[in-house]
């Protein structure tokens, strides 16, 4: 039995319609399922007239539109979106060459209150699976990624709950280290569909194969990008663990612009917890206070939580870092930028950020004060991490 076996009853047993995942998978409200079928070999052939009469034929009316509740409007941008994506990879701008869809999106944006586009929610978790499943080329590796993407959304729903139990606690708080302990098990969900994507996915089938059609596309004048993975968001835990308040300009501009991509309730996270005071900076505080060679037992059993999770997330960036190399290698790639917007410079620099934060837990805290390790024992640590894990801003 996996994790995900263990959450995803919990998610859909929840109100919230955007977790209704089935419901949505089940949905098809603008008889889409024929069309979506030949769509790949529409675009293996390029066929622009084809895949634009597609997506004039689904295009709802108004009344019709407006009589989608938000389990029927999240599938109809689904559906939609494929074909959005389609024609933008072969160069066309699909709301140029279907202008009556543009007022349809944007009302379907507002009902479910989202971009008016489809997002990598729309692409994977809420996509059929089996003979019914939305995909731009019909290759096995594409239905592995979007697999890999499915299998991450139940635990980060959870983490979302125990991030939110974080952030009401401090580190004496035996509550704390258990918050920080389920969080590490969500997060290495994301490890293991890393791992999945390594083994089922080639970079030059994602580079050359599939990356073009997450290119971004024009909705009134402005750029909404595709259904990157890149929007799911990660972002919720290192908010909680160390970025609120020991971040860089860089991610949190980045950051800025993933969480319109995000559903409602996780946009509604973030800005009740952006600038607030991370965990690692809360146990930095309690640490400062302590005058002992040892921490007491509960302090010590937060520090070496906190370092764990950090631990679980450098793992996977670094692991996301290999992958992106590949696939935007010079021999490889298309474009500049990933397909959430960012240079590999970026996430080399997250993945420096979360480090830093991880070691300055570790050495500073663990073992130094690992209980039962008398800190004279210990090995050495340099004075600086200690005083910099003590800064209430961590500056690169």
């Amino acid at each position: 039995m996996t994790l995900y076996d263990l959450v995803a009853p919990a998610v859909e047993a929840r109100c919230e319609p955007r977790y209704r995942i089935a419901g949505i998978r089940a949905a098809d409200p603008l008889g889409a399922d024929a069309i979506h079928a030949a769509v790949p070999a529409m675009n293996r052939d390029a066929d622009i007239p084809a895949l634009t009469v597609a997506l004039r034929s689904l295009v709802p009316d108004p009344d019709r539109t407006a009589s989608l509740g938000v389990v029927d409007a999240l599938a109809a941008v689904r559906d939609l979106g494929l074909l959005l994506g389609s024609l933008k990879r072969h160069g066309v701008q699909p709301l140029a060459a279907v202008p009556e869809a543009l007022p349809v999106l944007r009302q379907l944006g507002h009902r479910t209150d989202m971009v008016p586009r489809d997002t990598v929610h729309h692409y994977t978790t809420w996509n059929p699976l089996g003979a019914r499943q939305r995909m731009y080329t019909g290759d096995p590796m594409e239905g592995h990624l979007q697999n890999a993407v499915r299998m991450v959304f139940p635990a980060l729903v959870a983490a979302l709950d125990t991030c939110t139990e974080l952030a009401g606690l401090e580190p004496y708080d035996p509550r704390f280290a258990d918050a920080l302990d389920r969080t590490g098990q969500h997060v290495q969900a994301m490890v293991d569909s890393i791992d999945f994507t390594v083994a089922e996915v080639s970079p030059e089938f994602f580079a050359r194969g599939l990356r073009p059609y997450f290119e971004e596309i024009d909705v009134a004048g402005r750029d909404y990008l595709g259904p990157a993975a890149a929007q799911v968001p990660l972002w919720l835990v290192d908010l909680t663990l160390w970025q609120s308040d020991r971040s860089s300009p860089e991610y949190d501009a980045f950051l800025d612009e993933s969480v319109l991509y995000s559903l409602p309730s996780w946009r509604a996270f973030h800005a009740a917890h952006r600038g607030s005071t991370s965990a690692v900076s809360k146990l930095s505080a309690a640490i400062s206070w302590e005058s002992t060679p040892r921490l007491p037992p509960g302090l010590a059993a937060s520090a070496v939580s906190l370092a764990r999770v950090l631990r679980i997330l450098k793992t996977f960036r670094a692991r996301h870092i290999g992958i992106a190399r590949k696939a935007y290698s010079d021999d490889l790639r298309l474009y500049e930028a990933g397909s959430g917007g960012a240079p590999i410079a970026l996430l080399r620099s997250v993945l420096d950020l979360t480090r830093d934060n991880e070691t300055l837990v570790r050495h500073a805290n663990v073992r130094m004060h690992a209980p039962g390790v008398a800190a004279s024992a210990s090995a050495p640590v340099p004075a600086s991490a200690t005083s910099s894990l003590r800064e209430k801003r961590y500056t690169p």
